[in-house]
């Protein structure tokens, strides 16, 4: 067998092992609610990186940089303070006029939020016939970054969790500032 033969069957032999290797893929939520207030009122709500205490699941945080780009915050999320389940984040965009803004997740245990390599934006924008609509989306990878992962770190239950916490945060402003036409 030459050279050029012998490269040729190795290179086919690796191709159904690289197949196969396959890890994970990013996946994307988008949750949007309509409320009865005007856009300014919601984004003087939740507007604030350095406040997220609107959400029901955040018992307090803490934060440096306000609003600024690379500012950071931590959100606790039970009693515990530091030593109970924590969310570290840091903001990448910010724009009070188009009221939106996008963070990321520097830090959290897989057992707080089944995800890695997580970033979101959150986004006040005109309902038309009066009120707000609020869009809160995230692409992220789940928490197990190779094949066959364990069904609490799959990609179903990453989808779920972020659901879930989008779903929570959205549902507290509809309590807060009314639905449309109620």
């Amino acid at each position: 067998m030459n050279r050029r033969t012998l490269l040729a069957v190795g290179v086919a032999m690796l191709l159904p092992t690289v197949a196969l290797a396959h890890g994970p893929t990013r996946q994307k939520v988008t949750v949007t609610t309509e409320v009865a207030a005007e856009p300014a009122e919601v984004w003087a709500v939740i507007g604030n990186f350095q406040d997220l205490t609107w959400h029901p699941a955040v018992v307090s945080q803490t934060g440096e940089g306000g609003n600024d780009i690379d500012a950071t915050r931590a959100l606790f999320l039970s009693d515990a303070g530091a030593d109970g389940p924590r969310i570290d984040e840091v903001l990448y965009k910010y724009d009070a006029d188009k009221m939106t803004y996008s963070y990321r997740i520097t830090d959290v245990a897989v057992e707080v939020l089944p995800v890695t390599n997580y970033s979101s934006h959150l986004t006040v924008k005109p309902r038309a016939g009066g009120g707000s609509v609020v869009e809160w989306r995230g692409a992220f990878y789940r928490g197990y970054p190779n094949n066959d992962p364990p069904p609490e770190l799959s990609d179903e239950a990453a989808i779920a969790a972020v659901t879930g916490v989008y779903q929570a945060g959205l549902d507290a402003l509809v309590e807060k500032f009314g639905a449309p036409g109620s």
